[in-house]
């Protein structure tokens, strides 16, 4: 899965906790974020506008849902529960748990969090 379709992925299954994500989709939707923040705090920076602020709220608030949708799936990808997700609250080793999880390879074939056929899960 490349950028472009990882983007479209996130925002296609903007609220579905069910199924998986590949590590491909959940890492370009982490650098989508990123990017994006960081362009609105340059822009906002430079030109001192309220207006940057604004927007950057509203992005925050538009990506809530994917990116905790896209986290739930990758997690399902790796074999585990969307509840691991709240081990990121635990501080320090929360944070560090969560990131290990969504660093590992996917579980092969299907799993009990996979809604597809089997065919189409060997397919890809």
């Amino acid at each position: 899965m490349n950028f472009g379709e990882a983007i479209k992925s996130c925002f296609n299954n903007y609220a579905n906790f069910r199924g998986r994500a590949r590590r491909s989709e959940y890492w370009y939707w982490a650098l989508f974020e990123v990017l994006i923040g960081l362009v609105l705090e340059v822009l906002t920076i430079a030109t001192k506008s309220p207006v940057f602020v604004l927007i950057f709220a509203l992005f925050a608030l538009a990506t809530v849902l994917p990116t905790l949708a896209v986290t739930v799936r990758r997690l399902h990808d790796t074999g585990r529960s969307g509840w691991w997700y709240f081990i990121g609250f635990v501080p320090l080793i929360g944070g560090i748990t969560l990131l290990i999880f969504t660093l590992l390879p996917s579980t092969p074939g299907a799993n009990q969090f996979d809604h597809r056929t089997p065919d189409a899960v060997a397919a890809g």
